[in-house]
Parts: structure tokens; sequence; C-alpha cells
């Protein structure tokens, strides 16, 4: 075979497989046609986006990549749809393949047509997500997430569905409660999972803010981020330390007086503080109350 021949037949990719006499060209003019499940050539514009689709960011830096393989290759592997319709098709797994078809300008795509229902058109939608190299932490979070609570799953469960740790996916769920800010900082590439990981471990939302900033600031790698997040935690005292001062003796002397007990102010570093007022009983607050109309 001459190395034009060989390339054409190349190119062609799927295609070549769809010209033998097991797969057809899908005839929509007939709407009592019955689909047979298998590969075949459906027209692009008959197909219809999957509603259950977890995938949010599609790059069109990867998908012109795609195209121009496509192009010159054809489509490698075919994608999986489910009739609908009497002439049209769900997509169910290839939404990047799909996109990229319409980019070359291909009629037909070879497509897999399965019989699923819901349940399980976003089961592989899902599953087909995750197992991507190229999906982000916080997608494969919420697409397992989404698994969990839509097709009633536990993590266990879900953990030997997919062959993966149950330790695994507990730690991309966990990402999910960073605060919306961070886990954008995840998607787009400023901070790794690891640093999620460290991160998740301060409940007080404002302190994760702090310490997202911190990292991005200085450049923290997740070592570093993981010993900010001990010594935060470690640390038990107030940011605002409140010190006994004695600056403030004359008016402690004269608040006493004026209420009948012992009172004590006590200040912070930054120049405020507290008026510390003790009382016995109920009587005692509302005789306090009293004072304070006048």
């Amino acid at each position: 075979m001459t190395k034009s021949k060989k390339k054409s037949a190349l190119g062609r990719g799927l295609s070549v497989l769809l010209n033998n006499s097991d797969s057809y060209t899908v005839d929509t003019k007939s709407s009592n046609e019955k689909i047979k499940v298998g590969v075949v050539a459906i027209p692009l514009k008959q197909i219809i986006t999957n509603p259950f689709q977890p995938r949010t960011n599609f790059s069109d830096e990867n998908i012109t990549e795609l195209a121009e393989s496509i192009k010159n290759l054809g489509i490698i592997q075919p994608i999986t749809v489910r009739k609908v319709e009497d002439d049209k098709f769900q997509l169910i797994a290839g939404e990047r393949r799909l996109r990229a078809s319409k980019k070359v300008g291909l009629k037909t795509i070879p497509s897999f047509i399965k019989n699923s229902n819901d349940d399980e058109m976003l089961e592989i939608a899902l599953v087909e997500n995750i197992q991507r190299k190229d999906l982000d932490p916080i997608e494969i979070g919420l697409s397992l997430k989404r698994l969990i609570e839509e097709l009633s799953l536990t993590q266990d469960q879900l953990s030997k569905k997919l062959g993966k740790k149950r330790s695994t996916i507990s730690n991309y769920v966990r990402l999910l409660k960073l605060d919306p800010i961070i886990q954008t900082g995840i998607r787009d590439g400023f901070l790794s999972m690891g640093h999620g990981r460290s991160i998740i471990n301060i409940e007080d939302k404002n302190i994760q803010l702090k310490i997202y900033k911190e990292i991005i600031r200085k450049e923290l790698s997740v070592r570093k981020t993981e010993f900010l997040v001990r010594k935060i935690k470690a640390n038990k005292t107030p940011t605002k330390k409140i010190k006994k001062t004695s600056n403030y003796l004359e008016e402690e002397r004269y608040f006493s007086k004026l209420i009948g007990v012992k009172i004590n102010i006590v200040t912070s570093t930054n120049g405020g503080g507290v008026l510390k007022i003790p009382f016995n009983s109920k009587s005692e607050l509302e005789k306090f109350k009293k004072i304070f109309k006048k």
C-alpha cells in the first residue's frame, strides 16, 4: 500500500468501520424505524446535548486542538448517545468530540447508541468525566457528590463502583466545604488540591480566605501551607490580645462609685476596650439599668 493510500485510510478514522455491512447511517425520515444498538453515523444536527453533563469548563484551545486532530485523522472513538425521539438523539458521553466535529464542519459523527434511562445516563456521564485526567478537583468533587446524592449511593458503594479508595472520594467531596472563592482558585489553577486539603481543616471561612491570600501572596508550597494551618490551630490566644492596664484607674473609680460595685476596664492593643460590670442577681442588674437611664 502506498503512503497516500495509507494516509487516506487513516484520515477516515471510524468512517472506515462504518462502511461495513454491520453499521449504517441513520435514516431519520422513517419515523417507524427501529434503531438497533451499535455504532452508526448520526447527523450532528439531530444530536442534542446532555442535560446531566457535569462538566462546565470546556477549553476553547483544547477543542481547537481536537478539531485539528479530527480533521487529519477522523473520529477515533465514537460518542455515546441514546434515542429520545424519532429524529433526535441525546448525547450521553463525548461532548468535546461533538463540539470539535461541529467546529470542523462534519455532517455526521460515529455514535454508539445505548439504551439508557436517566439514572444510567447520569452515571455514565459523571463516571466518564471523573476518569478524565484533565478534570479539575472541584469538578471531580461535584461529580462524586452528584453520584452519591442522585443515585443514593454511599461513599463505600461509590468506591467499589469506580475502583477508587473511599478516602480518595472523601478528599474530593470535602473540597466542596471550602469557601467558593477558594474553590474558584483551585479550578483556575492558583491552588492545588493539596492546598485545599490543608485549608479545609480550618472551619472558619474568614480564616480560610486569609490563608488563601497568604498562599497567593507568598507563593506558599503545600508543606508550608500545612505548617501555617497547624500554627493557626495550635494558637489558642485571640488575635487581639486583651491586657490589663493601669491607665484607666481613675475611670474605674468613677464608674465603681457611680453604680456602687467594683468594675474593671480592660483594653486591647488597638486602643479599644471593655467595661466589665459584675452583678449578683437580676434585681441588681435592673438597678444598673435604672442608673444608666438617668
